[in-house]
């Protein structure tokens, strides 16, 4: 029987993360769980192909939009399970244990534990805020993704949005999320660079504007300014 998880990291100019991630993802190649890696790329400038081939990794290019890249590495995906991660997010050892016991829920979607790479009260909260707006049903795609195909298919996957994919898909999984004790260490170098509350207060306004019903496009233009 085939292993049942394929692997979909969204990529663009990733080749200072990608190891790390791809490397932490070993762990579930040993234990039997991982049937293939998708990597969705955007149009990167840098090393992300050429590591991506290294690692043996199922390649696809298209439009750099992270809704466009997501759905379309889902739709090339062959295994019973998709674990979506981004680049520079980092599974902590002995997450197999309970993504294993997990893949008999096949009607629940899993996400896990934020935990930024730098200390600090900043990442503290922020991490904080991140895992408890997850128990309410609102976790954002640096948490990670473990969810069936099945269940995937039915809710309708992906949008191809340039901004809000994750919430989007949360949304429609609504009473079946839950979280698992994993831990997803992903990088605070935005939140370094822009000031953990500024970057905090901004990401809650464009929630709050993307509930209001604004327009995606828009969206994605005022946040990357």
């Amino acid at each position: 029987m085939p292993a049942p998880i394929t692997i979909i990291i969204p990529t663009l100019n990733a080749e200072s993360s990608l190891p790390d991630c791809l490397t932490a993802l070993m762990e579930g190649l040993e234990a039997g769980l991982i049937r293939e890696l998708v990597i969705s790329d955007g149009g990167s400038q840098d090393a992300t192909g050429v590591i991506a081939q290294a690692w043996g990794a199922i390649v696809i290019e298209g439009s750099a939009t992270r809704g466009g890249q997501l759905r379309r590495g889902c739709d090339v995906a062959k295994g019973d399970w998709l674990l979506v991660l981004h680049a520079d997010t980092v599974l902590q050892p002995g997450w197999t244990k309970e993504v294993q016991a997990h893949l008999s829920k096949r009607d629940r979607a899993a996400w896990f534990h934020l935990r930024f790479d730098r200390t600090g009260i900043g990442a503290q909260v922020v991490a904080g805020w991140a895992n408890l707006r997850s128990r309410f049903g609102l976790p954002y795609g640096d948490q990670g993704l473990l969810i069936s195909s099945s269940l995937y298919a039915r809710v309708g996957g992906y949008p191809d949005v340039p901004l809000m994919e994750d919430v989007a898909l949360a949304r429609a999984l609504k009473g079946r999320l839950v979280g698992l004790d994993v831990v997803a260490q992903t990088s605070a170098d935005k939140y370094a660079r822009q000031g953990w509350i500024k970057r905090g207060v901004r990401n809650l306004w464009t929630l709050g504007r993307y509930f209001a019903g604004a327009d995606t496009t828009k969206l994605s233009e005022s946040y990357r300014r």
